[in-house]
């Protein structure tokens, strides 16, 4: 990994390394009677780690300069690796959370491990552990294949990697220790942000520079996902998190804007984070790895765009209806209301468009779980979309809004949809770049495959229960008018369920863990075979025309 690099960016990575450790050095001092001590610590180790790492090879022999002509998949391999150690703590901790909810003293009286502290552990940890760093390893590895040009320095895509672990590591600590705004799905703190930014505005040049460099003079369509990803997601951290610190020495900020406006904020930034980050983003590794899987052309390019147009501009505007019967304006509401409803037309254009892709090789999908994977993530992604346009009529949202249906619809998209169709591009990915022809246990990949899905099943359909249950019990008078449930009897009525959704999510957790072990196995058969050395060297860019996630096979 070190060695590959030239003795010209060894000298850029030990700077880059010295000046976080600098940074550390600096929150440790100004911070020191606070909170933000503590993460400067953290930053401090880790920018002194990456430090002695770059150094312990710093005198070997320069890479031959033939390494140009190969693609640079060492991001890529550590990223998969990454992404899978976040799946198993992210989902440990969500079967935590999940658990104490059923059982409540599993807090073991320890203020870190109190229900608001580790569930946005959880959340972090999947979404952006697991997820982004998923997303940066395939749009790494799919950027370079569909534009036939290597990545255009070698510094640069591991700053993006590591830089972002970095922002998950003071985001997980920060939240065991107290240290949140209290943004959903934006919960660090003001420094946490800004080191984001830094990390996020360069992965989006690196992408321009590279598709600036392409060989092949079209941008595939996964491209566009993938840019729409990254894109809109900057602009969505930088204007939800826009806030004022106490000091420069204190952790805690206070955001730029308050009341309804704040709250329209927060769910324009938490919908469209969910439409970005979680779609578009999950929608490239779709119309890469499908198609190359099932080896079969993409049913209908032109779908392909209509749907990312269609989904790029009706997203933005369907966050409002996450705020129905509020003090938010009603024609906000409404307007939110329809275009989440008429959102529909292009979210089931991506979903018909991949299964219409797999026609022709359904067998494939039986005997092949990895494709499986895909094609359930297709089916879910449907679903979900559906269940979602439908839950934004303000009517049904009268009924779901604050009750389990949406935790429910949330699991619907994250385990079925984003977590298969992840789990599914990762084995497809792991022997391309570690040169082996199969995963070490296909039968593993078979058995996280069934656990995924009972797992997801399990889980959804206990919260789609509870959640009308709750809905209906909230709502029911008696005949003299008031209300016939108190709030408690509804919580014990909602505890067979909780138990239910521990158990699907303990599952899903296995499936993980089977996969990270799956995975890990694969490389350490691929050394032993002494593939390693095959796997050292990139694979060429190829000369010929065409677009390389059209062709089956790698």
């Amino acid at each position: 990994m070190i060695a590959a690099l030239t003795v010209a960016e060894r000298q850029n990575a030990i700077a880059l390394s010295m000046l976080v450790a600098l940074c550390g050095l600096i929150m440790m001092i100004v911070g020191s009677d606070d909170l933000l001590g503590a993460h400067g610590v953290i930053v401090l180790l880790f920018g002194l780690g990456c430090f002695g790492l770059v150094l312990s090879k710093y005198f070997e022999p320069e890479p031959p300069a033939e390494r140009l002509t190969h693609y640079y998949d060492d991001p890529t391999k550590v990223g998969i690796v990454l992404s899978l150690g976040w799946a198993v703590i992210g989902m440990f901790f969500g079967v935590w959370v999940a658990a104490l909810l059923a059982w409540p003293d599993l807090t073991f009286d320890a203020g870190w491990a109190s229900f608001g502290r580790i569930r946005p552990v959880h959340t972090s940890g999947v979404i952006f552990g697991f997820g982004g760093n998923a997303l940066i390893a395939t749009s790494f590895h799919v950027l370079q294949r569909t534009s036939r040009a290597r990545l255009p320095d070698q510094v640069s895509p591991w700053f993006v990697l590591i830089g972002y672990n970095l922002f998950c590591v003071i985001a997980a600590s920060g939240y065991l220790m107290g240290v949140t705004q209290s943004k959903e799905y934006a919960e660090p703190e003001w420094y946490a942000d800004l080191w984001l930014v830094v990390v996020w505005v360069t992965y989006f040049l690196l992408y321009l520079r590279t598709l600036q460099r392409r060989k092949e003079p079209h941008i595939y369509v996964a491209n566009w996902y993938y840019m729409a990803f990254i894109l809109v997601v900057a602009v969505l951290h930088i204007v939800n998190n826009l806030a004022v610190p106490i000091s420069f020495g204190s952790a805690k900020s206070y955001s730029l804007f308050s009341g309804v406006q704040d709250a329209m904020t927060q769910w324009w930034y938490g919908h469209n984070a969910v439409a970005f980050f979680l779609t578009a983003g999950f929608l490239g590794m779709l119309y890469y790895y499908l198609p190359k899987r099932a080896g079969r052309p993409i049913f209908s390019y032109r779908l392909s765009i209509i749907s990312f147009w269609g989904i790029t501009f009706m997203y933005m505007w369907a966050g409002s209806h996450h705020l129905h019967y509020t003090a938010l304006p009603q024609w906000v509401q409404t307007l939110g209301m329809t275009f989440s409803v008429v959102l529909l037309v292009p979210s089931w254009a991506s979903a018909g468009n991949a299964l219409a892709t797999l026609n022709g090789a359904w067998g494939k999908v039986r005997d092949d779980a990895t494709l499986r994977f895909m094609m359930v993530a297709a089916v879910f992604y449907g679903l979900s979309t559906f269940e979602g346009s439908f839950m934004a009529i303000r009517a049904v949202n009268s009924l779901s809004h604050y009750t389990d249906w949406t935790v429910g619809h949330v699991h619907a998209g994250a385990l079925g949809w984003v977590a298969m169709i992840t789990f599914g591009s990762l084995y497809a990915l792991v022997p391309w770049m570690w040169k082996v022809e199969r995963m070490y246990s296909p039968k593993l990949v078979e058995v996280h495959f069934w656990l995924a899905l009972s797992g997801t099943i399990i889980y959804v359909f206990a919260m789609w229960n509870s959640g009308i249950i709750q809905g209906l019990m909230w709502r029911t008078y008696n005949d003299s008018g008031t209300l016939a449930f108190s709030f408690i009897e509804s919580v014990v009525a909602m505890r067979p369920y909780y138990i239910a959704r521990t158990l699907g999510g303990a599952l899903f957790l296995l499936g993980a863990i089977v996969a990270a072990y799956n995975v890990g196995m694969t490389i350490r058969l691929a050394r032993l075979r002494g593939a390693a050395e095959a796997g050292e060297a990139d694979q060429p860019v190829p000369q010929g025309a065409g677009d390389a996630a059209l062709q089956p096979g790698e």
